[in-house]
């Protein structure tokens, strides 16, 4: 039985060198811009742990999936170099 949301849901992905989470526990939100702003709130809540560890040419990443889990925006942290 399917559960009747009352908001979309969505999903986080995140991708590093290591491999891919997607986090099974869907969040919802009223709209795609509230989804935006909390998935800055929990990338801007990562990311000093997250570049303390990125190593050279590396890279990661945080996605917010959408209620059948395609992307619908992508925030990416890489390491080049040049």
């Amino acid at each position: 039985m399917r559960r009747c949301h009352l908001m979309p849901l969505y999903f986080f992905r995140i991708r590093t060198a290591d491999g891919t989470s997607i986090c099974n526990d869907g969040a919802e939100f009223p709209d795609r811009d509230a989804a935006w702003k909390e998935m800055t709130r929990v990338c801007a809540d990562m990311i000093s742990g997250v570049s303390r560890q990125l190593q050279e040419n590396a890279e990661w990443q945080i996605e917010l999936l959408d209620e059948t889990k395609s992307p619908i925006f992508r925030i990416r942290l890489v390491a080049k170099t040049l």
